[in-house]
C-alpha cells in the first residue's frame, strides 16, 4: 500500500497528503494497542476471532466490489466458504498443521463448482469470482492463525511480520508520496512509484533486523534479514494484486471502515501474501 506518485498539485498544497497522514497516524494509535494486548496477553480464541472478523470484512468488502461492478459472485457461498476456510486453521494444534484447512478449501471448491447444478444457471464467471473471494481472503489470512498456533514462538512471529510489514508500506507511503516520481506500474496502479518501492525493501530489511534482534534472538541475522527481504518483496505484490482487482472494478478503496486506510481489505492487501510467505519461510529456516 501506499508508495503513491505525487500529482503537482499535490505537492503544492500539502494540505490533501497530511490529512491523510493525520488520519492515518490517528487510526494506527487507537487500533495498534487493541492488537498488541489480543496478540500477546489474550487467550488464543480472542486472535482467533480477530483474524475471522477480519476475514469476514474483507470477503464482504471484496463481494460488494464485484456486485457493485455487476460481476457475478455468490454472496453467501463466498462468505460461508471463505470465513469457514479462515477459522479451519483454529484446528492446527488439533491436527496436521494443515490437514483441516486443505479439507476445508476443498469442500469450498466442490460446494462452489457444484452450485451451478443444483442452481440451474452454468454461470462460470460467478464461480470464478467466489473462488477467488474464497482463496484470496479465506485462504491465505488464515496462515496467521497458523503462524500463531503452530510455534512456541507464535506471538512473536505474529508481531514480527506485522511489524516489517506495516512499518515497510510506512516508508512506501511517505517516500512515494514526497519524492516518488518514476512509476512502478502505472497500468495496474498509477500513482505507485519505484521510489515508494524502494523505500519499502530498504525498510523492510532494516526493521526485519531490528525486530528480529528484539523478538527473534535465537533465529540469528540470516532469517532476520532473509525474512525483510522475503516480506518487502512478497508485501508490494500482495499490494498490487489488490490494486488490479480494484482497477479492474473501477474503484480507488474497498471501503472507509478505517480512516485514512480504506476498508480491512486495503489494509491487510500486503499481509495476505506475507503471512503465508513468512510461515513456509519461518519453517524451512528451523524458526518456527
Amino acid at each position: 500500500m501506499g508508495c503513491d506518485v505525487s500529482t503537482p498539485a499535490t505537492v503544492a498544497l500539502g494540505a490533501p497528503r497530511g490529512s491523510g497522514m493525520l488520519k492515518r497516524l490517528l487510526s494506527a494509535l487507537v487500533l495498534l494497542p487493541v492488537f498488541l494486548l489480543i496478540v500477546i496477553k489474550a487467550p488464543g480464541w480472542m486472535f482467533n476471532t480477530l483474524v475471522v472478523l477480519a476475514s469476514a470484512a474483507a470477503l464482504w468488502e471484496l463481494i460488494r466490489l464485484f456486485e457493485q461492478a455487476g460481476r457475478p459472485v455468490d454472496r453467501g457461498l463466498a462468505l460461508v466458504m471463505g470465513v469457514g476456510v479462515t477459522a479451519s486453521f483454529g484446528a492446527a494444534r488439533l491436527l496436521q498443521p494443515d490437514a483441516l484447512p486443505v479439507f476445508s478449501l476443498l469442500m469450498a471448491v466442490v460446494a462452489v463448482l457444484a452450485a451451478p447444478v443444483w442452481r440451474g444457471t452454468p454461470d462460470v464467471e460467478r464461480s470464478a469470482h467466489t473462488l477467488l473471494a474464497i482463496m484470496y481472503i479465506g485462504w491465505l489470512l488464515g496462515f496467521g492463525i497458523l503462524l500463531h498456533h503452530t510455534s512456541p514462538l507464535g506471538d512473536e512471529l505474529v508481531l514480527y511480520v506485522v511489524g516489517v510489514t506495516w512499518l515497510g508500506e510506512t516508508a512506501a507511503y511517505l517516500v512515494g508520496s514526497t519524492v516518488g516520481r518514476h512509476k512502478l506500474a502505472p497500468v495496474i496502479s498509477p500513482r505507485k512509484s519505484v521510489e515508494g518501492a524502494l523505500a519499502q525493501l530498504v525498510a523492510s530489511i532494516a526493521t526485519g533486523a531490528a525486530l528480529g534482534a528484539w523478538l527473534l534472538p535465537t533465529c540469528g541475522p540470516g532469517l532476520w534479514l532473509g525474512a525483510g527481504a522475503l516480506l518487502g518483496v512478497a508485501g508490494q505484490f500482495g499490494d498490487l494484486a489488490e490494486s488490479a482487482i480494484k482497477r479492474s472494478v473501477g474503484t480507488k478503496d474497498t471501503g472507509a471502515l478505517i480512516p485514512g486506510h480504506g476498508g480491512v481489505l486495503d489494509r491487510i492487501d500486503s499481509l495476505l501474501f506475507n503471512l503465508p510467505a513468512f510461515y513456509y519461510f519461518s519453517r524451512l529456516a528451523g524458526c518456527a
